[in-house]
């Protein structure tokens, strides 16, 4: 399967386990969806975990990846929960798409990847899409007002956590490819979803073992997120490792728009005339990336 395939299959899985999080665990803490995300499809990619090298056999530079990973992972995730639970899937979620401008830096500075010219081109034009959800901010004849839509973000709490993903993921996204030097990606994604799931079962389950009993109350809601999450994960993975971090990023952040379709169709918001054509700019953005 190539690369793109993976990615898109990524986004779909993403999107639609934010929309079922918001959905059917609407009742549940930021805290108690971090045991839903990543301890139930670290349980569920255990088979994976076959392929993996003995532990003792790899390097020390891999487990400083992983510890440098790990918080990193838990402070995004903690912040993407409570952008989507409590604000709509429509205006917070597309700013994920500023993670791949992110990215170029950053993979640049740490992996050593260049980005062409067009790719980067494609890049912006995600991010002009972002910036056209709030286009009723600007008044195209007062340049004063044009920087409105991106200030727009500080005072909207939902798009201000989403942003602080973007930057943590933009991050997260370079060092779990530098891991994965050391291991089979179809592994290494198990393996990272259980280091992640076994931290939260010690930080989150352990002091508070109740929290487990709220989560038997929906079992089936659970499995299914977790399920959709496991898919995302192992696309994720597969598709890093035959294509750039930044390529395959905005890729994955076709999710936006599947994100604003899951918002107007699931949850009735409002103003989808402006938010989907600027979804599709965003989607037009990674189509120049893949030429």
């Amino acid at each position: 399967m190539t690369w793109i395939t993976l990615s898109l299959l990524c986004a779909l899985s993403l999107a639609s386990a934010d929309a079922t999080t918001k959905a059917w665990l609407q009742g549940f803490s930021a805290v108690e969806l971090l045991i839903v995300r990543f301890c139930v499809p670290g349980l569920l990619m255990t088979p994976l975990l076959s392929g993996l090298p003995p532990l003792a056999e790899l390097p020390l530079a891999f487990w400083l990846w992983i510890a440098a990973l790990v918080p990193l992972e838990l402070a995004a995730m903690l912040l993407y929960m409570a952008a989507i639970r409590d604000h709509p899937l429509s205006l917070t979620v597309p700013y994920l798409a500023f993670s791949p401008v992110f990215v170029i830096a950053i993979a640049w500075a740490l992996l050593g990847e260049h980005v062409s010219a067009r790719g980067a081109s494609g890049i912006l034009l995600v991010v002009l899409g972002a910036w056209l959800l709030n286009a009723t901010q600007a008044r195209m004849t007062d340049w004063r007002t044009w920087m409105r839509p991106l200030t727009a973000i500080f005072y909207a709490r939902g798009s201000r956590l989403m942003l602080g993903v973007a930057v943590i993921y933009a991050v997260t996204a370079t060092l779990g490819k530098g891991a994965m030097q050391y291991v089979p990606p179809e592994s290494f994604g198990a393996f990272y979803f259980g280091v992640l799931g076994l931290t939260v079962f010690v930080l989150v389950v352990l002091p508070r073992p109740r929290r487990l009993l709220k989560l038997g109350k929906r079992p089936w809601a659970v499995l299914t997120v977790g399920g959709l999450l496991a898919v995302m994960v192992f696309t994720h993975f597969l598709a890093i490792q035959q294509v750039e971090v930044a390529y395959m990023i905005a890729v994955k952040r076709t999710s936006l728009l599947f994100g604003i379709l899951y918002g107007a169709l699931l949850f009735g918001e409002e103003n989808m005339v402006a938010r989907i054509p600027a979804g599709l700019i965003m989607v037009s953005g990674v189509a120049l990336i893949l030429v």
